[in-house]
């Protein structure tokens, strides 16, 4: 049995799992089994963490009132265990040769953010230095996720960490800075597909444009799931039922378009494959972060380790009111460089009670909105600032509170 507690283990796991799909994604658009590879060690290692947490889970209950609770902490447990099979099918993608068209490669390097993997090579700049000489996120706009030494994964590596030949570094970050991190790591060169853009959208491009979508919607659906564990927030537990829904109706209609985008293509019909493999991995994300919400929706007594595991979790989530006169009332999320500085992804805004999901770099921000965002624990005070509050603790709770600056 693993001597770690149970609130540890869920936060490793849950990082872990996110982890995985980020790099499956990543596999995809490298068409990279190494990077496959890595996704398989990670699933051994959640596999490992899923199988001591369900042992813990039974041991720790002594009493039948404890029961239910402890049923809530094993349903999410399953469905982080099921989003890290999810990605493990999107590699199956490469390491089966599923095929994957082209087009779609082009939509996934437009992402604002992306993965990336690099192995440092001997002598070069990277090696033998610690992260923090490099300062990577304020000088490139990429973050160290993970890094994997032999067998050993470490996850959100702090910036004293010496990195060493052979290291495997796992980035996530603007893939405007993969050319930079290359030449650091001593890497070859890389670019990104090129596809020719055509004037006439076809029912490929409707269903390429679909599928990418999906992938963002998904991806949110779980962001929003584990902050609404956090903040047992019913309205929130709604969002994600209602981007469930829309991920199955999704799915259906990219399945007719595949299919009637078969008959016309130009390539082999059977790279189409690939492209209903991710559809259904993207639409089983969403419905696993749905059956973790569900607990909220059923207004569940949930056990108090969820909220405290994921708060412990590498990535925290914070809501914000948009302060008016603040450094964000007006402002573009592209001018504000977030993911740079503090590190923060912004996962929807909320507006006049509706949300607009995954927003891109335009999007403008305006007094009385309200951001949901994830990043590092140590950014969500200058994060607050941006927005015109200062966070204080309640001596007599302990919880969090804004106060205008």
């Amino acid at each position: 049995m693993d001597s770690r507690n149970m609130r540890t283990m869920l936060a490793e796991a849950k990082d872990t799992s996110e982890l995985m799909v980020d790099l499956a994604y990543a596999a995809l658009y490298f068409n990279d089994p190494d990077m496959a590879d890595e996704v398989a060690s990670l699933e051994a290692k959640l596999n490992q963490l899923v199988y001591d947490m369900r042992a813990l889970c039974i041991v720790a209950v002594r009493h039948p009132k404890e029961a239910e609770s402890m049923a809530a902490v094993l349903q999410v447990v399953a469905a982080v265990e099921r989003i890290g099979d999810d990605a493990v099918d999107i590699t199956r993608i490469v390491t089966r040769k599923l095929g994957i068209p082209n087009e779609l490669l082009q939509d996934l390097a437009a992402a604002e953010e992306v993965s990336h993997r690099l192995v440092i090579q001997p002598g070069s700049a990277f090696a033998n230095k610690p992260l923090r000489a490099f300062e990577l996120t304020t000088t490139v706009g990429m973050r160290v996720m993970a890094i994997r030494r032999e067998r050993d994964w470490i996850v959100d590596p702090k910036g004293d960490f010496m990195l060493g030949a052979d290291d495997v570094l796992i980035f996530r970050g603007s893939p405007d800075a993969i050319p930079k991190l290359r030449e650091l790591a001593g890497e070859p060169e890389w670019r990104a597909p090129e596809v020719d853009d055509g004037t006439a959208i076809t029912d490929l491009d409707r269903a390429i444009d679909t599928l990418v979508e999906m992938k963002d919607l998904s991806e949110v659906a779980v962001g929003l799931a584990y902050s609404t564990l956090v903040l047992q927030d019913r309205s929130l537990a709604a969002e994600v039922r209602h981007l469930e829904d829309r991920l199955d109706e999704m799915n259906n209609r990219l399945e007719l378009w595949v299919l009637r985008a078969a008959g016309d293509y130009a390539g082999d019909p059977a790279q189409l494959r690939g492209l209903l493999q991710l559809g259904r991995a993207a639409e089983d994300i969403g419905d696993q972060a749905q059956q973790m919400v569900w607990l909220v929706e059923k207004s569940t007594d949930l056990h108090p380790v969820l909220g405290m595991a994921l708060g412990d979790a590498d990535e925290v989530f914070l809501r914000l009111p948009i302060g008016s006169g603040s450094q964000m009332d007006g402002a573009s999320l592209a001018s504000l460089a977030l993911p740079v500085e503090p590190g923060y992804a912004v996962l929807a805004i909320e507006r006049d009670d509706r949300y607009q999901y995954r927003p891109r770099g335009v999007a403008k921000l305006q007094a009385g909105d309200h951001i949901l965002a994830t990043g590092p624990d140590e950014g969500q005070e200058a994060l607050a600032e941006m927005a015109g509050w200062r966070l204080v603790e309640d001596e007599d709770t302990g919880e969090i509170e804004l106060e205008v600056l």
